[in-house]
């Protein structure tokens, strides 16, 4: 079993997952995610990039292949281990917002962190902070469906960002967002990164979204393609069409 190297937060070989059923999601992908890095995992709808970030995470095993985090073999962990891993280690910030209907708003944005143990009045600092970078400061009393649909993602941002995670996963996190909004929270997203040292691996199929990561890997059929030429969202929505070339 070849060691990962040691710059990489992150790192995978030769993964390969196959949906339940049957139909191929991951085909032999590997990379490398460097500690401090907001890597963009680009490609279609369908390409394999939630599939990718879903194994990288630990939320699923992969079939074959091999998965390490700062050298620790995730591929080989059990199910209590994993889940331990992504409370403690990881955010995950969804597509669509899931949040706590019975929870206010910083109750829901400081859940991860009194789920680890923090203090409530610790833990409503930390999220109030970020839902005040977020610009939804003043929701912090209100409840889930008096908000809306793009105040719910921002909490859910807030969330994910709130307990310093060594590693975000985003999969489309402002894929729910209007166009200005979706530029004020990915600019936050990163510069909240860089400044805390945060790992970012940000699954996306739109290229001005992808413009703003360290670096980019393009998928396409759940395999690593050289060049991936993404149209803007509302062309990709209409049209589906994406040009490329297979890696070697």
């Amino acid at each position: 079993m070849e060691a990962p190297p040691d710059n990489d937060v992150l790192w995978a070989r030769s993964l390969h997952f196959t949906h339940d059923d049957g139909s191929p999601a991951l085909a032999g992908v590997s990379l490398g995610v460097r500690e401090g890095e907001i890597l963009a995992v680009s490609g279609p709808r369908g390409s394999g990039k939630t599939t990718l970030l879903r194994c990288l995470s630990g939320l699923v095993r992969v079939r074959r292949g091999e998965v390490w985090f700062n050298s620790v073999p995730v591929h080989t962990m059990g199910p209590v281990s994993r889940e331990r891993m992504r409370r403690d280690r990881f955010g995950w910030i969804d597509p669509a917002p899931v949040l706590v209907p019975e929870l206010n708003v910083w109750e829901n944005a400081a859940l991860p962190l009194m789920l680890r143990g923090t203090s409530r009045r610790r833990a409503k600092v930390a999220a109030l902070e970020w839902l005040e970078r977020l610009d939804i400061g003043d929701t912090a009393s209100r409840r889930p469906h008096q908000l809306r649909q793009a105040e719910r993602q921002r909490v859910s941002i807030a969330r994910a960002l709130a307990p310093a995670p060594t590693v975000l996963f985003a999969d489309e996190p402002t894929a729910p967002l209007h166009r200005a909004d979706r530029g004020h929270v990915l600019r936050t997203l990163t510069t909240a990164a860089r400044s805390h040292g945060i790992t970012v691996v940000l699954a996306t199929h739109d290229a001005e979204t992808a413009a703003l990561a360290d670096r980019k890997v393009s998928l396409l059929d759940g395999r690593r393609v050289h060049t991936l030429h993404l149209p803007p969202v509302a062309e990709a929505e209409t049209e589906g069409r994406a040009a490329c070339s297979l890696s070697a």
